[in-house]
């Protein structure tokens, strides 16, 4: 069975007209609190991940734990995903199901994600006084098994991430939030 996806615009009643202009108050509050809940998501999955990475190593006799590591890169990619979803990565495919939508979105998006942090460690070591030859050969030097489970933990995290924003988007505005909180949820006994 597969199901259309909604176009947003469609089924809007003449009381949401004001929805359609917001101000631009409106909207950076919206893009504030987008930003934040993504960030809070992937600082959430980040330092659980580091709180893992620092007890195996605490098993070798190496202390590490570092808190900040997790907030800065949740801040970051986060941004990186906002500019995604700016940039319309993944919106003009024409899928069939959220399920597909979700996959596409999700790989495209990671692409996406990797390339810029890439990018983004290029111009930090530059900003540290690097060549970009140097900080290339540092990532040659990293482990290889290191970069691709780092990766791969990028690719699993983005797949709850990427899935909610696909269900919102076909439930329509405050659907999802609905459906979770129990606002507006369809009755189902």
């Amino acid at each position: 069975m597969t199901m259309k996806m909604p176009d947003p615009a469609a089924g809007r009643s003449p009381d949401s007209a004001d929805n359609i202009n917001p101000t631009l108050k409106d909207r950076a509050r919206e893009e504030l609190h987008n930003y934040l809940l993504i960030a809070g998501y992937l600082y959430v999955c980040f330092g659980v991940a580091l709180i893992y990475k620092s007890a195996l190593l605490q098993q070798e006799g190496v202390n590490f734990l570092p808190h900040g590591l997790a907030a800065i890169k949740a801040l970051i990619l986060g941004k990186f995903v906002l500019l995604g979803e700016a940039a319309g990565i993944g919106s003009r495919l024409r899928v069939s199901s959220v399920a597909m939508a979700v996959t596409f979105k999700t790989l495209m998006f990671f692409l996406f994600l990797v390339l810029l942090s890439v990018a983004e460690e290029l111009v930090a070591g530059r900003i540290h006084g690097k060549p970009f030859a140097a900080t290339l050969a540092d990532f040659e030097r990293s482990s290889v098994r290191m970069l691709v489970s780092e990766s791969l933990l990028l690719l699993v995290i983005l797949i709850p991430l990427i899935t909610a924003k696909e269900i919102s988007r076909y439930l329509g505005p405050g659907g999802l939030r609905g459906l979770l909180f129990g606002k507006n949820a369809p009755d189902r006994r």
